[in-house]
């Protein structure tokens, strides 16, 4: 079940622990994708806090909220580009997304096969998905006080057969949230050093979000050619003389 977007919000803009976690998860994306100059970014789920950065370049931002979580106004301060949905069915045409991040949206769905597929069908041929999804094997799926302690977490090859089954190619993964999902202070002030540790002692399995990016599978054109070939086999007979059986009787006449 989706989260409500009052309570996303109160997290990720009204709590110390939220605002880390936008940082770092902002971060590591920022790393995997520097800039979309020119393109069209979407954002389904809750994906708002992390799209700040590709406003000023971007052709294009469209934050989609599903009708089960509620929806927002957003960016504060400009026009607004966040827009509900059904989880099956966004207000964005087909093949239009060049970036799509998806956070917030497919582990709390009752109806993944529906987020995956209009996901396929946004995305540009060419262009990239990051699917951001709580790490089975992390601190941050086994506390309810976070957004990342509720739905279904993922470990990197569920998250990976998952979305080949739905035609996605995946190229390459992250992870972020390293420090442990603790209001206290200590933990607060060790945030930025264990994020920027964190990978290069414990790897993809310690942290507490998975970033997964991959591609759309187009299907290869057939060589020019090939169909006229089918429709038009060779004759390697003709010409030859009729069939004679045994009897000296034409075959084509036989019963």
């Amino acid at each position: 079940m989706h989260l409500d977007v009052i309570d996303l919000r109160h997290f990720y803009y009204r709590t110390q622990l939220g605002r880390i976690a936008q940082k770092a998860i902002r971060e590591r994306m920022l790393k995997m994708w520097p800039d979309a100059k020119g393109q069209t970014v979407v954002g389904f789920g809750f994906a708002v806090p992390l799209l700040r950065p590709y406003l000023k370049d971007a052709k294009r931002v469209i934050g989609v909220m599903p009708a089960e979580q509620g929806v927002m106004p957003w960016p504060a301060g400009h026009d607004n580009v966040s827009v509900l949905c059904r989880e099956g069915l966004w207000p964005v045409q087909t093949g239009q997304a060049d970036k799509l991040i998806c956070q917030h949206g497919l582990e709390t769905t009752d109806h993944p096969a529906a987020v995956l597929e209009e996901c396929q069908r946004v995305l540009a041929p060419g262009g990239r998905a990051l699917f951001i999804v709580p790490n089975r094997s992390g601190l941050w799926a086994r506390r309810d006080g976070t957004p990342f302690g509720h739905g279904r977490p993922y470990s990197l090859g569920q998250l990976e057969a998952q979305l080949k089954d739905f035609d996605f190619i995946p190229e390459r993964h992250s992870a972020a949230l390293y420090a442990p999902p603790s209001p206290r202070q200590f933990w607060l002030r060790s945030a930025d050093i264990l994020e920027k540790y964190g990978g290069r002692i414990s790897g993809n399995r310690a942290g507490g979000v998975i970033l997964l990016e991959a591609s759309k599978r187009v299907p290869a054109r057939r060589k020019p050619g090939l169909a006229e070939r089918v429709r038009r086999p060779l004759r390697v007979l003709e010409g030859s003389p009729t069939p004679v059986g045994v009897s000296g009787r034409d075959v084509s006449e036989q019963p």
